[in-house]
């Protein structure tokens, strides 16, 4: 993002852009690219502003061992992601994520992924099913 201003970059190179900087665990130059009222709607919480999600987002990216990406997509100013955030506990629960960018800037994003695969392992014995 060097040299060129907000409005000459495409969202989609925004998104993308944002997603290496957290995924590679560099959460403050992930925020450049965030809007101060941004909102996301993450499995189980509604985020409102920067500092909130900068939290949502400093708390899970250090568990990231790794990042397979699958796909993205963008048709004007939203872009979606869909891709493997790989933990030391889970490498194969997909994740997605659609964001608007408005004025340069990630304005709103929703969130999706199984809650469940990121937490702690189930610690009771197998139960067979008759």
């Amino acid at each position: 993002m060097a040299d060129e201003s907000p409005s000459t970059i495409s969202p989609k190179t925004i998104v993308r852009d944002y997603h290496h900087a957290w995924t590679s665990g560099d959460v403050d130059r992930a925020m450049s690219f965030v809007a101060d009222d941004v909102f996301c709607r993450a499995p189980g919480v509604d985020l409102r502003g920067k500092e909130a999600y900068r939290e949502f987002i400093a708390g899970f990216a250090p568990m990231l061992t790794g990042i397979t990406d699958i796909a993205d997509f963008a048709d004007d100013n939203r872009v979606a992601l869909f891709y493997y955030p790989e933990t030391a506990t889970t490498a194969t629960a997909p994740a997605a994520e659609f964001f608007t960018v408005s004025g340069g800037l990630i304005c709103e994003s929703v969130l999706i992924f199984d809650r469940l695969s990121y937490g702690p392992p189930d610690q009771d014995e197998p139960h067979e099913i008759d």
